[in-house]
């Protein structure tokens, strides 16, 4: 039984340390990813902007549900972290779009900035994420365990995979 005690003191510890550094991090951050495609601007324009086509290659979108005919483009996303909205905050194509967080209920929020430059015969796209995570065992999370490039990693992945 003292074991037990122990244990559950440990992981109350834990829990403690991990509140209490994630209270001391920042709410805000800044992150960015670059990569480079063999494919036209317009092409991967074309494909970071047809929402509907997201499950047909990020595995991390089941589904999407466009929100009414408004201007912005808002949608919802069904995917592995659950229901989120999105919308279209400004659009140059094919040079610049800005896609934010439109939930106000989540516990993280903020935008993406695409910058797309031609780079040879294809693209260089640079995302840069202004996040916020409101939750502070979130924070100290996705600062020391998940990283805050890592979504970004992984749409740029299976960006890669689609436009080649």
């Amino acid at each position: 039984m003292k074991w037990v005690f122990i244990v559950v003191g440990m992981l109350v510890a834990l829990a403690a340390v991990i509140a209490i550094v994630g209270w001391s991090l920042p709410v805000k951050h800044v992150a960015s990813r670059q990569r480079t495609f063999a494919a036209s601007p317009e092409v991967v324009w074309r494909t970071i902007t047809d929402v509907d086509a997201f499950p047909s290659w990020r595995s991390d979108v089941k589904s999407v549900e466009r929100v009414g005919s408004a201007v912005p483009l808002t949608w919802i996303e069904q995917g592995s972290s659950g229901r989120i909205t999105f919308a279209i905050e400004a659009s140059d194509p094919p040079r610049r779009l800005v896609t934010r967080i439109a939930d106000p209920n989540l516990p993280f929020g903020g935008n993406w900035t695409y910058e797309l430059a031609p780079a040879g015969a294809g693209t260089r796209l640079t995302i840069t994420e202004n996040g916020e995570i409101y939750n502070p065992v979130f924070r100290a999370v996705a600062r020391f365990v998940l990283g805050y490039e890592a979504t970004m990693a992984s749409y740029l992945d299976a960006l890669g995979k689609k436009v080649g």
